[in-house]
Formats: C-alpha cells, sequence, structure tokens
C-alpha cells in the first residue's frame, strides 16, 4: 500500500526500574526493554502493526476520529518535524511521523 498521507503520534518513554518503557498514547501500544533505542524500534513496528490490523478490519477512520487523529495529505511539511521534550531525567516525549496508506 502505497503512502498518501501521515499521522502525528506521541511516544512516551520511561524508565521503570532499569527496564525502558515505551508508550503510544494514541493507540495503546507499549513496548519495553533493557535500552530505549530498542524499544522505540519496537514501538514503531508495533504500531504499524496496529495501524495495518485498523485498515484490515475497517475501522481505521472510526479509530481516527474517535482518537482525534488527524490525517495529513502528502509528505510531511517541515513543521511536522518535531523533537523530544523531556520531562525529567528519565523521561521523555517524542512525536512520531507515521506514514498512512490509502
Amino acid at each position: 500500500m502505497k503512502a498518501v498521507g501521515y499521522i502525528i503520534l506521541t511516544f512516551k518513554f520511561f524508565k521503570e526500574n532499569n527496564t525502558w518503557v515505551g508508550i503510544c498514547e494514541e493507540f495503546g501500544t507499549s513496548a519495553f526493554g533493557d535500552n530505549i533505542d530498542d524499544v522505540q524500534v519496537q514501538l514503531k513496528e508495533l504500531t504499524l502493526l496496529h495501524l495495518n490490523t485498523l485498515e484490515r478490519v475497517g475501522e481505521r477512520g472510526r479509530v481516527f476520529k474517535e482518537n482525534k487523529i488527524k490525517l495529513f495529505h502528502g509528505k510531511p511539511q517541515r513543521e511536522a518535524k518535531l523533537k523530544s521534550c523531556p520531562i525529567y531525567p528519565d523521561a521523555y516525549i517524542r512525536h512520531h511521523i507515521q506514514p498512512v496508506g490509502a
């Protein structure tokens, strides 16, 4: 499926004991691991799997509406290139730009 747009998701990362945890706020998907890089990769993969499943069962539009997820058309613009925002030393929020198909 060719990407025709994108959505911006909120990923929150924090350390719980010696384990990093990542959560996609919009979908509730989560991942955990020994380091932040692995958790970020896992969370991106899980989010994509979640999106693909929503599309396959015809629920993407409903879930986007319920969770107020805006579908932007075309390629991400400059203002969509968001950065991380630290909350405290072992926690931060990062916005993730996810391509979305038709």
